[in-house]
């Protein structure tokens, strides 16, 4: 691997609920969660401060509780709980090789995490602590997606990472069509334009009005989390 120097100085990776899977159907796959969190600390031992949003779809997604009857409220408030699960086990797989971890939830529960105070995260990471922001924004309506987006501008992060079982973007889903055309770069405009669903459109207004690049790999391929922060091509970056 390449020893040159980091390019960022501090990021926010977005993991989906799903990425925790592994190979089970349900919950949190402990030898996957246990090599994300080897990736994280390859990235922090460089010198980056990392933030993480994690996902609940692993456990509970709120939308699709709505979809079944569920008042949409109540469902997004389950899916909120499952994102500070998947956090927890995250702070857990990182201390115990060694991390300093701490999550912070946008819901009060003071018995198992910290609440999110801005300031506080920001000395956080200063510290080179990873701080694994939960519950999304804390209020219903609102994806992950849209929380990563919030945290990274609200950090001040240098770009925002979502993670993917994909190398990047493509016009359309690679796992149904061969044909799909992968996209190196492209801009928040035509994201949008042509609905590329990378993230959800709250998500990525937020990126563009606040200049904040986003760039989208695959979970799957190990060392392409330290590539990209030493500057390399992988996946696709979005920016304006």
């Amino acid at each position: 691997m390449s020893d040159a120097p980091p390019v960022y100085r501090r990021v926010l990776l977005k993991l989906s609920g799903e990425a925790l899977l592994g190979n089970m159907d349900y919950g949190i796959d402990p030898a996957m969660i246990q090599r994300v969190a080897r990736e994280i600390a390859e990235v922090r031992e460089l010198g980056v401060q990392i933030g993480v949003v994690i996902g609940g779809g692993n456990i509970f997604r709120g939308a699709g509780l709505a979809q079944g009857g569920m008042d949409r409220v109540t469902g997004d408030h389950m899916g909120m709980l499952a994102t500070v699960i998947n956090s927890l086990a995250l702070q857990d797989a990182l201390e115990r090789i060694g991390v300093f971890a701490r999550v912070m939830s946008a819901l009060k529960i003071h018995e198992v995490c910290e609440d999110y105070i801005r300031r506080r995260a920001i000395r956080h990471l200063e510290k080179n602590r990873v701080v694994i922001f939960a519950a999304g924004t804390g209020n219903p309506f609102f994806t992950t997606d849209t929380a990563a987006s919030l945290r990274a501008i609200e950090i001040s992060a240098d770009v925002l990472i979502k993670a993917t079982k994909v190398n990047g973007v493509y016009s359309s889903d690679p796992m149904h069509n061969a044909d799909a055309q992968h996209y190196p770069a492209l801009s928040f405009e035509r994201v949008l334009v042509e609905n590329l669903q990378v993230m959800d459109a709250t998500a990525i207004v937020m990126c563009r009005d606040n200049n904040l690049p986003l760039r989208v790999f695959n979970l799957n391929n190990p060392g392409d989390l330290m590539k990209m922060m030493r500057g390399e091509t992988v996946g696709t970056q979005v920016s304006n």
